[in-house]
């Protein structure tokens, strides 16, 4: 979500647009929910079965929602967790308007992404840093996958009875970080669909050149993605533009960078929309607008839902050394130490 009231430093404080109290939650409880039951539904059969069931469903959507909820628990919680929804991106695709980098260009890691914007005067949380909390969530996902994978192994060939117990029941526990991590994610990925989320023009368009007369209104942000969404949004009907996992052979770096690409060319498209009056329950635009960007949260949160789990297949555990999946399946390494603790 978007916070309240960003703090901006230098020049970037004219341009700030406060939302109003209690308008930001990114696509709001109805939209969130949605992304993550319908993209937790899609998912194919060859993904472990208790992912699947319908109270992981069902959990998966909950869950979805929680960043939204952590709000308010804490200046320094909020200062450092907002930031994660959303990136600012100017009419010329750079972020936040200052360094001279663009989704394709950006830093591999937010400890770089930092020094670039304070070489100008800015940080992460104004700025934002959604991107890095896709690719974070994904790579906790993979190892959440790779820890399954060898628990389950050995919990079916584990001979000692003391091991064994302690093996599944933490594939039991496993299991429910699994639920949990992937929930929680699915709120950053979700976020990344909503347009205003991957804009400086968040919430109106701001102080900005605006030669299309685009609104100025504080309450477009939370106006769409909360009572708009709710009054028109179905998700049998999101479920149906859903596509089927496609391969896109390429990175996690790159698969987000496309993701986002995506969104923003959808910016302009909701400020004309609402200009013609079509950002209305009443009018079907609005409704397939809406539709289509819960699809492709869904879409992109299955795929990559999909591609952690065939990661998690060459994924290691420990350290000193590390372990593979293979290594344990083969019999060629123990893993009772990097599961059950050394130290």
């Amino acid at each position: 979500m978007k916070p309240s009231v960003r703090l901006f430093t230098g020049f970037a404080l004219v341009a700030a647009l406060a939302a109003p109290a209690g308008s930001a939650l990114a696509w709001g409880a109805w939209g969130h929910r949605m992304v993550g039951v319908v993209a937790a539904e899609s998912l194919p059969s060859d993904l472990p079965a208790f992912l699947r069931t319908p109270e992981a469903v069902a959990a998966i959507g909950e869950y979805a929602r929680e960043p939204d909820r952590w709000k308010g628990s804490g200046k320094v919680h909020d200062t450092d967790r907002d930031a994660a929804h959303f990136l600012d991106i100017d009419d010329e695709g750079r972020m936040y308007g200052g360094p001279k980098f663009t989704l394709e260009t950006l830093p591999p890691t937010r400890a770089d992404y930092e020094k670039a914007l304070a070489a100008v005067g800015h940080d992460s949380w104004n700025a934002g840093y959604l991107p890095y909390s896709i690719i974070d969530g994904y790579q906790q996902l993979v190892k959440d996958f790779t820890y399954w994978r060898i628990l389950q192994a050995v919990s079916a060939s584990e001979k000692d009875a003391t091991r064994k117990a302690y093996y599944v029941a933490d594939l039991k526990r496993r299991e429910e970080l699994l639920v949990r991590d992937l929930g929680v994610w699915a709120h950053y990925v979700g976020d990344a669909s909503q347009p205003l989320h991957l804009s400086v023009h968040y919430n109106g368009w701001g102080d900005y050149p605006n030669p299309n007369g685009y609104t100025q209104s504080r309450a477009t942000h939370g106006n769409f993605e909360g009572p708009l969404v709710k009054a028109v949004a179905v998700d049998a009907d999101v479920k149906a533009l859903v596509p089927a996992y496609k391969d896109c052979a390429c990175t996690i770096e790159a698969r987000t960078v496309t993701y986002l690409s995506t969104t923003v060319s959808f910016v302009e498209p909701l400020y004309k929309l609402e200009k013609e009056g079509g950002l209305v329950a009443t009018d079907p635009r609005a409704k397939a607008f809406v539709d289509e960007r819960l699809a492709a949260g869904a879409t992109q949160l299955r795929d990559m839902v999909v591609d952690a789990w065939k990661a998690s297949a060459t994924g290691k555990i420990g350290y000193r050394p590390e372990i593979t999946v293979d290594d344990v399946i083969s019999g060629k390494a123990d893993p009772w130490n990097d599961l059950y603790g050394k130290d």
